[in-house]
């Protein structure tokens, strides 16, 4: 390999154990991809029809793998189609890794063809970020980069690489001068003692696990903490698999269009523990009435969210897996029969109201809870589900039920639209062994619909189930709620998304005959290859049970 700096980016990557990389060339970038070129069998490239695929790509790939993902795209527009991918990883923790071109460095500053200051622009959508001006220092920037990437909280980094720092040769590499500042992660178990008398005093404790239990792989250590606790578990949206939702003390999702139960009493429990998730607005609602009379054990890796939102009795900073695993010997066994007795009875009234209509409704049209009923059923609860934003996002968050980990990709804190797509190409090329289902609505499927090519070039046997109801659902749930039924700019004419996949080489085809759902479900799970399925479903239907914005948690509503 040549001895350049765009030679030792790739050398760099390779040492790093990178074996796939999501991009689309462009000039200010072409020295990377002309080394790249000596590496083919070795390094993967995937090209993308998007550079913001590209991110949302490496983003899946990293959610499904717990490996830094990476992308690659050239300067000016190419480098600024990532700053979405960058801040959704940013609010997701997702440890990707964003490599983009600069013009020469003589030319920066003088509005020089695509060049944009993209460091700067991404300085509020990254974990750390560095322009490379020499070929001397890009080994150096590339193992900082997935050390920050990787290290404490997972987060998105942007390595830019000037034109000349690409193509001059390495003259004297710079050697590391020790881990980069801030990233050394901090670690407080002082509170272990009084975490632990808290729990075994607790009469209605509650356990909350959220996106960090699974980024440290502490699931089995969680469950034997559930296990010996009794305590009722609930996850959070990106905690979902974090816990098998089949276990007998698993009580739901907390949130927005969580489940009725852990929702309600949330405010009845009396020590809540939350384990790797920071208290979003959209787990808490109203927060001055959130857990009004609960002690909060807070575990979590940044310091920087424990007491942001919700104030922790007891704060234990540092890596869940590594923390739980310190709490369980200090706990006593315990059960708690009457308190978790009172999860089923909300649970019993959430599936005689909304449930049962969700997911087996006589007559009318498909429903999106059936939909993604029929397929947990005939998936066994072991695929990796990929949703976008919307609706069916919490029809797969709701019916889905995970039984292994690492098995929900979802664009959580930023919602992005647009984001399914790409990020089940990059799950399916991280864990090929596994079956990757890209559920997506109509609005969200045509902001990214260009990764069909990306699919069929890359021959990824991802199935992809499109909901569609013809609206933008979840903003017209609201309009209809919250804005007397004035519905403005939400009906969609879509095209044939049948025909639409078969342009690019996908078989499909489209049900919306209740009494043809599982044959049809049948028939993509058996695909050798992609296939995508079109799923007519209501139009006007909303999703329930739905705590409204500004309400407490216990205002949650069936209907």
């Amino acid at each position: 390999m040549n001895q350049t700096g765009a030679g030792a980016l790739v050398r760099g990557l390779l040492a790093q154990g990178t074996e796939v990389l999501f991009g689309y060339p462009g000039g200010a970038i072409m020295p990377v991809y002309d080394a790249l070129y000596d590496v083919r069998g070795r390094l993967r490239h995937v090209l993308v029809r998007h550079e913001q695929g590209a991110a949302h790509a490496a983003q899946g790939y990293a959610r499904a793998t717990g490996r830094v993902g990476v992308c690659i795209a050239t300067s000016g527009p190419g480098a600024t189609n990532f700053i979405t991918g960058l801040a959704d990883a940013l609010m997701d923790s997702t440890p990707l890794l964003c490599i983009t071109g600069q013009v020469r460095s003589d030319l920066l500053g003088r509005d020089a063809f695509q060049e944009a200051d993209v460091v700067g622009m991404s300085l509020a959508a990254t974990k750390w970020s560095r322009q490379v001006t020499s070929a001397d220092e890009v080994a150096d920037a590339v193992a900082e980069a997935f050390e920050v990437a990787r290290t404490g909280r997972p987060g998105p980094v942007l390595l830019e690489l000037t034109r000349d720092a690409q193509a001059g040769s390495v003259q004297a590499p710079r050697a590391r001068g020790g881990r980069p500042a801030g990233c050394a992660p901090r670690e407080d178990l002082s509170g272990l003692a009084a975490a632990a008398a808290l729990i075994d005093r607790a009469e209605r404790p509650l356990l909350v696990l959220g996106h960090g239990v699974l980024i440290s792989g502490a699931v089995d250590e969680v469950r034997a903490l559930a296990e010996r606790t009794g305590m009722p578990v609930a996850c959070t949206l990106l905690g979902l698999s974090a816990f098998p939702t089949d276990h007998p003390q698993y009580v739901g999702m907390v949130g927005m269009h969580g489940n009725y139960a852990p929702n309600k009493l949330t405010n009845a429990a009396d020590v809540i523990v939350a384990i790797g998730m920071r208290f979003d607005d959209r787990v808490t609602g109203r927060l001055e009435d959130y857990a009004r009379g609960a002690k909060v054990i807070h575990v979590e890796i940044d310091p920087a969210e424990v007491n942001r939102h919700v104030p922790a009795e007891v704060a234990l900073v540092g890596d869940a897996r590594r923390v739980v695993a310190e709490l369980l010997p200090r706990l006593a066994p315990a059960e708690h029969p009457a308190w978790l007795g009172r999860f089923r009875a909300l649970e019993r009234a959430e599936r005689a109201q909304v449930i049962d209509d969700e997911t087996r409704p006589v007559g009318g049209p498909l429903r999106m809870g059936q939909v993604v009923d029929r397929l947990s059923a005939l998936t066994d609860g072991r695929a990796i589900v990929v949703s976008d934003v919307g609706q069916h996002q919490m029809a797969a968050a709701r019916y889905y039920r995970f039984r292994e980990a690492d098995s929900h990709i979802t664009s959580g804190g930023l919602g992005t639209m647009g984001f399914a797509l790409p990020a089940a190409v990059g799950a399916k090329l991280g864990r090929a062994g596994r079956e990757v289902v890209a559920v997506i609505g109509d609005g969200g499927f045509q902001m990214s619909v260009q990764e069909l090519a990306t699919v069929a070039q890359e021959g990824l046997a991802v199935k992809i189930v499109v909901l569609n109801n013809e609206h933008l659902g979840m903003v017209r749930q609201w309009q209809e709620l919250f804005f007397d039924g004035r519905l403005s700019e939400v009906t969609m004419r879509n095209p044939d998304f049948v025909a639409l996949a078969a342009a690019y080489g996908i078989p499909g085809e489209r049900v919306d005959d209740p009494c043809e759902l599982d044959d049809a479900l049948r028939r993509l799970l058996a695909s050798p290859g992609p296939m995508l399925l079109e799923v007519r479903v209501g139009r006007t239907d909303n999703v329930f049970p739905m705590i409204p914005a500004g309400a407490s948690v216990d205002e949650i509503r069936l209907s």
